[in-house]
């Protein structure tokens, strides 16, 4: 019989997507075939505390499975193989992971700050590594990297939280300079539209500002695009695959927090209504970004096709998406010929494929007999 892959669902996290994660990673237990994977959920709570058992199923909305309940640490050697439990017990064991998917969205685990401590463990994971998961989380820099690669982007102004504070005189008389219409004022390290205000009166601007800058040390504000919201999946490493794109219909004026995940009324139309031609370029978007910012494993990529004009503006990338049954990643996915259950398989197929590939790589010099004598001396 085939031995059963032990992963670690790692959910929670201290950002303020807390809840989002919660419910993302509910359902990817649920989907997991138990016939091929022992499965050990892994809460962090908003503390930042990492726990297993008990403890961890009770943040959870259904139970789910798990032997018992305690505080654990991943540590960053690697030869420790998975947790250490952090209270003194009798034959207290690392747990041993195989593989972690974590599902955790935002700060302190969208951002690259886990991806690099599972690089320090050497413990496979699905998604993106350090350097693609830092970037999808900073949509200043994530910007420059798609008009590096000549992919159209709204246009935008990002500044420090500090520059703000010390300078708001000045920093609104270049946002008003800039800008003519509403713009969008967001944190530039935050997703689920946290923070995020739509501006359309000079009088609202500051108290945006200050909204977005509770959320980040980076605030952006970008031109307001009047169209249609365009998602597109991407799947795989070295050579990623896009799904059929999907069009969100927000309730709401825009797609914000309430809209997502707190409310009911938001439409996903899936496959959107586009034109082959159109279908072609959002696909041929995707995995341009994908690859600007060296992604690896899933993303999720957000554009924004104007109205009147038809131009076509790549968003942001998403890293760790939303992954609850119904959302837009998983369903583009499911549209595309490939079940939720599949998708996680191939994910984690994806995590293990990139760990042997990284053993390929030699991070020690072999020296020549007698060499370390010469240099030394």
């Amino acid at each position: 019989m085939t031995k059963k892959i032990r992963i670690g669902v790692l959910f929670g996290g201290r950002s303020g997507e807390h809840e989002v994660s919660i419910a993302s990673a509910s359902s990817v237990m649920k989907a997991l075939d138990p016939s091929k994977y022992d499965v050990v959920p892994i809460a962090i709570t908003k503390q930042g505390q990492w726990l297993v058992g008990p403890a961890a199923e009770k943040m959870l909305p259904p139970a789910e499975i798990l032997r018992r309940g305690q505080k654990v640490v991943l540590p960053a050697d690697p030869q420790a193989a998975g947790l250490i439990p952090l209270e003194e017990r009798p034959a207290a064991a690392s747990a041993a992971l195989d593989v972690i998917f974590p599902v955790l969205h935002g700060t302190f685990g969208e951002d690259g700050t886990v991806q690099g401590l599972l690089e320090l463990a050497n413990i496979p994971y699905v998604g993106a590594g350090v350097l693609a998961s830092a970037v999808g989380m900073d949509k200043d820099v994530q910007k420059r990297l798609f008009r590096d690669a000549g992919l159209p982007v709204t246009p935008y102004i990002a500044f420090a939280r500090a520059e703000w504070e010390r300078q708001p005189r000045r920093v609104l008389r270049i946002i008003r300079q800039k800008f003519r219409g509403p713009v969008f004022v967001k944190p530039a390290t935050l997703g689920s539209s946290v923070g995020t205000t739509k501006v359309k009166s000079a009088r609202d601007l500051g108290p945006a500002l200050d909204l977005a800058a509770r959320y980040g040390m980076k605030v952006m504000v970008e031109r307001a695009i009047t169209g249609r919201e365009i998602e597109v999946s991407v799947l795989g490493n070295d050579d990623p695959k896009a799904s059929v794109p999907g069009e969100i219909v927000p309730h709401r004026e825009f797609y914000d927090y309430t809209a997502k995940y707190l409310e009911e009324g938001t439409k996903l139309i899936i496959p959107a209504k586009l034109t082959r031609r159109q279908v072609k370029i959002f696909q041929d978007y995707a995995i341009r970004a994908f690859r600007a910012i060296d992604g690896s494993g899933m993303a999720r990529v957000d554009f924004l096709l104007e109205k009147g004009t038809g131009k076509i503006f790549v968003s942001e990338v998403n890293t760790i998406p939303g992954f609850t049954s119904i959302s837009m990643y998983p369903k583009l996915w499911e549209a595309s010929g490939l079940p939720y259950p599949a998708l996680l398989d191939r994910l984690i197929q994806l995590a293990l494929e990139l760990q042997a590939e990284k053993r390929r790589t030699e991070y020690s010099i072999q020296l020549p007999s007698g060499a370390g004598g010469a240099l030394a001396g």
